[in-house]
């Protein structure tokens, strides 16, 4: 080939993984993937669209997922699937895992990481262990009772994702309501540890990072989470109804707003997510929740290796507190992931 046409670059082509709609997924209302979700696959197609520099494709069959990783390696995996295999949020882990055996190139953080990430009392030891500020709790096995406590307490598993398994009732102020909402954990999910959680009624913190320690962080908006249009008897949390229903007041009324820190406080907080990135081995992006307690401190509330990509998630609303669309997100990550595997670092 000559002449032009043969100096025409090849753009390299992503394969964004993604959940799978044809399978039951637990974690949502219905146990099925809903308008809504349907709807924010639309918008990433479209947001990604923008991202210039790369060709995409989107793979969303988990029963052709194992074989078609074999006979069609991707050449550079996105992956957008938080759901985990078959939908299963346990087996999040295992899609990275195929990735690594299969020697095929993806973003985001490792199946160790995800692994110790979706265990909250493993992170909160961790952190604990790296000086990083914690609330106090306890963690439950399916047949301990319950401690001594000091109430108000939170209430809420282990071991899950999209806050599946936190209602209003996950707030207890006395034994009786924390006897309550434990036996009813049990029932629905049975065989789960449960944690007995200090509620930590301070101002509630978002902290994303994108990026990689040897090329750099990029320290994205610290998000507030504002409860003030919230009705007055309803707890200040992020509940299941949050992510779920557009009818809950927790999905209507809870806004999200960029933190008026304190440079302490700011430096802290991102020191704190750096910590913590590296010492559990994320990479390229994740997000940091922390809560403050009575005299104002941050707590970690929890780490997310895997955040929402969504067009409204939290990592979304950062980005648009500095003027940046959902494509521009997108684009750092791709563009973090897609250096981090290619550049030797």
């Amino acid at each position: 080939m000559s002449g032009a046409a043969g100096n025409v670059m090849h753009s390299p082509l992503v394969t964004v993984l993604l959940g799978d709609p044809r399978l039951p997924d637990r974690s949502k209302p219905g146990e099925c993937f809903t308008p809504d979700d349907l709807d924010q696959v639309k918008r990433l197609k479209a947001a990604l669209d923008t991202v210039q520099g790369y060709a995409y494709e989107y793979w969303d069959d988990h029963a052709q997922l194992l074989t078609r990783l074999q006979e069609e390696p991707p050449e550079f995996v996105l992956n957008f699937c938080d759901t985990g295999f078959r939908n299963e949020a346990r087996h999040e882990l295992h899609v990275t895992a195929c990735l690594e055996m299969l020697g095929v190139p993806y973003s985001g953080s490792g199946p160790v990481a995800l692994g110790i990430c979706y265990d909250k009392a493993l992170v909160r030891a961790l952190a604990d262990a790296q000086g990083v500020a914690v609330p106090r709790e306890a963690l439950l096995t399916p047949s301990a009772a319950l401690p001594l406590l000091e109430f108000p307490v939170f209430i809420k598993p282990n071991r899950a994702d999209g806050s599946v398994g936190i209602t209003e009732r996950s707030l207890a102020s006395d034994d009786a309501q924390a006897a309550e909402y434990l036996t009813q954990l049990r029932a629905t999910m049975p065989g789960a540890d449960i944690i007995v959680q200090e509620f930590l009624a301070g101002t509630e913190y978002s902290v994303g990072l994108i990026g990689n320690p040897d090329a750099g962080f990029d320290l994205l908006p610290v998000l507030e989470v504002d409860y003030t249009a919230l009705p007055a008897h309803l707890p200040r949390l992020l509940d299941y109804g949050s992510k779920t229903d557009p009818q809950s007041p927790y999905w209507t009324d809870v806004r999200f707003r960029e933190a008026r820190l304190e440079g302490n406080t700011l430096a802290g907080l991102h020191e704190a997510c750096t910590v913590l990135f590296n010492r559990l081995g994320l990479r390229d992006y994740g997000r940091f929740d922390f809560r403050c307690d009575a005299r104002g401190t941050p707590r970690l509330l929890e780490v997310n290796p895997n955040p929402a990509w969504c067009w409204d998630g939290k990592l979304a609303h950062m980005a648009g507190l500095r003027g940046e669309s959902h494509g521009e997100l997108l684009a750092h990550i791709v563009n973090a992931a897609h250096r981090r595997c290619f550049s030797g670092q």
